[in-house]
């Protein structure tokens, strides 16, 4: 793995977890996560699954909460307005600003431009979900619309993050723990392609009700919409049916993997590097997970953090940490990803 050396100084990134919903907020506050983020109850955002996500009420309770705690607030309205209909997307932002929230996490550019006009005070983040992979693009959004952060896309190696950092006047955002995306993220068709809903404009991938679980003398199969996605044998660990974690006849092969396996990614060993490249933020995925997951995964973030923090040199991950987010990874396995490219 390629050693980092700069000379940016060692400043601990925030940790920004999920809140899919009311109890995961509290646990994220309540375990040390400098800032959380979460959704509205519709389309505007990117975890738009049944069951999860904040009615006014509830938001305004999870702010004050969070607010008295310290830890800041941000709103995800990350994906992209139908061209007849954007008025949810603005009656979201117009929300936000009512509601105090420290930040909007956003994708579309001409929702950039009604946030920066309308609301000039709210804080601007760029989403993962606007498919930004280069510092031009990055400082584009902050000359044309204030953005001030902006969540790396996980398809660039740790050299690219440090190349895209050292040219940009914005802050950077990573994920650190969570699913994996293989795709363009922002641009995925693969869901529509399946079920005729895009993630970019309903805001979920793979949704709930176009899942189904069947036991059949061949194993639990996986359906997406009717099509099977994959078959477990008894005992095997099964897997939240999306396409692109699905199985694949490829050629004379048997069914295997083909695009991506379902695992975590999980970048703990890397915090001395991600430190010292000014990684300004830490991102924790999994709004549709349970409070419980949230509350294991900010505890050990927290931890490791203020461990690297404390004596940077002298860190490493513990095992105990590892297996305690190997418990609640995909597959219970994990990976550091596109981070680590050793042909780079």
């Amino acid at each position: 793995m390629t050693t980092l050396t700069s000379s940016i100084p060692s400043v601990a990134p925030d940790l920004v977890c999920p809140a899919g919903s009311l109890p995961a907020l509290r646990v994220a506050v309540d375990n040390g996560a400098n800032c959380v983020y979460l959704g509205l109850r519709d389309a505007t955002n990117a975890r738009n699954f049944a069951g999860l996500n904040f009615d006014e009420a509830a938001i305004a309770t999870g702010i004050r909460y969070a607010h008295e705690r310290g830890c800041k607030v941000f709103m995800a309205i990350n994906t992209y307005p139908q061209a007849a209909s954007p008025g949810l997307w603005r009656s979201a932002i117009d929300k936000a600003v009512d509601l105090a929230v420290d930040a909007v996490i956003m994708a579309d550019p001409g929702l950039m431009q009604y946030a920066a006009t309308t609301h000039p005070q709210l804080r601007l983040h760029l989403s993962v979900q606007g498919s930004a992979t280069n510092y031009e693009a990055i400082n584009f959004y902050r000359e044309q619309f204030g953005v001030v952060r902006a969540v790396l896309p996980r398809v660039l190696s740790l050299v690219q993050v440090q190349q895209l950092i050292d040219k940009c006047s914005v802050e950077v955002e990573v994920f650190g723990f969570g699913s994996l995306c293989v795709m363009v993220e922002g641009r995925c068709a693969l869901s529509s392609y399946v079920t005729g809903e895009s993630p970019n404009t309903h805001g979920v991938c793979s949704p709930a009700k176009a899942v189904r679980w069947q036991e059949t003398p061949r194993g639990l199969e996986s359906r997406l919409n009717g099509v099977l996605i994959d078959r477990y044998a008894h005992g095997e660990n099964a897997g939240y049916p999306t396409l692109c974690k699905g199985r694949f006849d490829v050629g004379q092969e048997q069914s295997y993997y083909a695009i991506e396996e379902p695992t975590s990614l999980n970048t703990l060993e890397l915090l001395p590097q991600l430190f010292k490249m000014g990684v300004r933020a830490i991102k924790i995925e999994g709004r549709q997970r349970s409070p419980a997951y949230v509350a294991q995964v900010t505890r050990v973030w927290r931890e490791a953090i203020d461990q690297c923090q404390a004596n940077m040199h002298r860190y490493a991950p513990k095992r105990a940490w590892m297996a305690s987010l190997d418990q609640v990874a995909e597959g219970q396995q994990h990976t550091l990803g596109a981070y680590h490219r050793p042909w780079k």
